[in-house]
């Protein structure tokens, strides 16, 4: 099988996991984030992370549904081997690269508020335009054995995962937000940006090292 054993526990945790990595790098639409928990409120900063968590989901899906129909060729130990292996590989690449990326600075705020739905569907327009996420989603499917084709129970909650491991994240941030104020500027933002790549990168090598030698 794709992992050693059907555990919706596992399942539901690894989701966590994955939904947290892909929603904490702050490329635009965390940016965003930040930048309307600071002139707007924290809910407004926190309605535009569940848009985005709202995206996350849809690309997981998709993901999963599109490794779900060559399960037959994945079920062969060596290419399980192999996928794990890239998956590392791959998520120690997105790891650097965030480290390296230094998020540009928002735009200034209009000023206006808006709705917490108009807050939310920008979220969601400006993470869906990036499908780009697929081939993120892809590495960390691989890296934590995912995908349980047959099991769509299963499956459904390691995509509820998936969501709640997105919204802690935002609502954690959002929340930081609104104590530290005008304390986190652009370089707390690369900062976090460079501790996150930094624990991604240590992870995946952790990782390659468990899949080699275990």
């Amino acid at each position: 099988m794709w992992i050693e054993s059907v555990n919706a526990i596992d399942l539901a945790v690894h989701g966590m996991v994955v939904g947290i990595v892909a929603s904490a790098p702050m490329g635009p639409v965390g940016v965003l984030t930040i930048q309307r928990t600071l002139n707007k409120g924290r809910w407004y900063g926190f309605a535009t992370g569940v848009g985005a968590a709202l995206s996350d989901l849809i690309y997981a899906v998709a993901t999963g549904l599109g490794m779900s129909f060559v399960m037959d060729f994945v079920e062969r130990p060596t290419t399980i081997l192999y996928l794990k292996l890239l998956g590392s590989i791959l998520l120690f690449c997105f790891g650097a690269y965030t480290y390296h990326t230094r998020p540009a600075p928002p735009h200034k705020s209009s000023g206006k508020r808006g709705s917490l739905w108009h807050n939310m569907f920008t979220g969601f327009a400006i993470t869906v335009s990036n499908p780009l996420i697929i081939f993120l989603f892809l590495a960390l499917f691989a890296r934590f054995g995912f995908v349980v084709p047959d099991h769509p129970a299963e499956q459904a909650i390691g995509y509820a995962g998936v969501l709640t491991g997105a919204l802690i994240w935002w609502f954690i941030l959002t929340t930081a937000l609104n104590r530290l104020g005008s304390r986190f500027d652009m370089s707390t933002i690369s900062l976090l940006n460079r501790l996150l790549g930094l624990l991604v990168m240590v992870a995946s090598v952790v990782g390659l090292f468990y899949t080699l030698f275990r």
